[in-house]
Formats: structure tokens, sequence, C-alpha cells
């Protein structure tokens, strides 16, 4: 069961953080691959910008893998810690911001020291905090406290 909500998780939280994070670089005009292969550039340096489709396939497969970490670490949480399973939505909301955080805030600007953090204004913390809130923290805490069988209340 703990793997099956792992997959289930990764695949929702994950494909509504990526579809959020296309249609930003769409709505900016910017080339959804190059995006992709930015996001490839992080583990693996500079070859997925040279490498096309390749490069941009790599990129979706980190955002999974990625994303499959953070399921993870609530599917585990929330089998030790039943006040996890008890406010799923609160500690689902407080997970995302958490992981904007992490993400924004230490893993960017460990990679790239230009990137991260509040340096665009207040909305490039908001839509980016909202989006980790709503599309990954919360879905994440909805589907790792599914228990078989029952009826558990959702806040």
């Amino acid at each position: 069961m703990r793997a099956k909500l792992i997959v289930i998780a990764t695949l929702v939280a994950g494909t509504l953080d990526i579809a959020s994070a296309i249609l930003t670089v769409m709505l900016r005009g910017k080339p959804v691959d190059r995006m992709l292969q930015g996001v490839a550039s992080g583990p693996f340096g500079t070859w997925p910008l040279q490498t096309g489709w390749f490069g941009a396939a790599t990129g979706l497969a980190v955002h999974f893998a990625i994303m499959a970490a953070m399921a993870a670490a609530f599917v585990f949480a929330a089998e030790r810690l039943p006040g996890l399973r008890q406010r799923r939505l609160l500690y689902g909301a407080v997970y995302g911001a958490l992981l904007y955080w992490i993400m924004y805030w230490v893993v960017l600007p460990l990679r790239w020291p230009s990137a991260g953090g509040a340096t665009g204004g207040i909305v490039s913390v908001l839509l980016p905090l909202a989006i980790h809130i709503l599309l990954v923290g919360i879905p994440i805490a909805l589907i790792a406290t599914v228990t078989k069988g029952t009826r558990d209340p959702v806040i």
C-alpha cells in the first residue's frame, strides 16, 4: 500500500506542478523545452541544455524523481505521526510551504547562486508558494493519508 500511495501522490502532484510550470513558462513567452532542460541541468550540469528533446525529457524525469522523494517523505511521516492524518489539509499546506522554502531558498540558490528567494517581487514569492501549497503539499497529504476502508475526515 505504501508504494502505491507514493506512486499515486507522485503522479498527481508531479503532474499538477509541472503543468503549472509549463503554463507559467508559456504565459511568459518562453520555450517549455528550455525550462525542462534547465530542470535537468540542476543535477546533470550543462549537457541537457544542448541535447534538445532528450535534455527536456531528462528534465521531466528529474522533476518526477524529486516529486517522488517529496511524496515518499510525507507517506513515511504520515505512517509514524498520526497527527498528520488527523489534520491532513493543514499539514499538507504546511508541507507545501516547507517544500517551497527548501526549493526556492535552499536548493536553487545552492545550485545557482543568483537564483531563488524573493528576488522578483511579491508575485515571484506568492505564486510559487501557492502552487507548492495547493498543487503539491495538499494533494500529497490527501493521497498519503488514505486508509483502506475508512472515511477519515479531510480537515
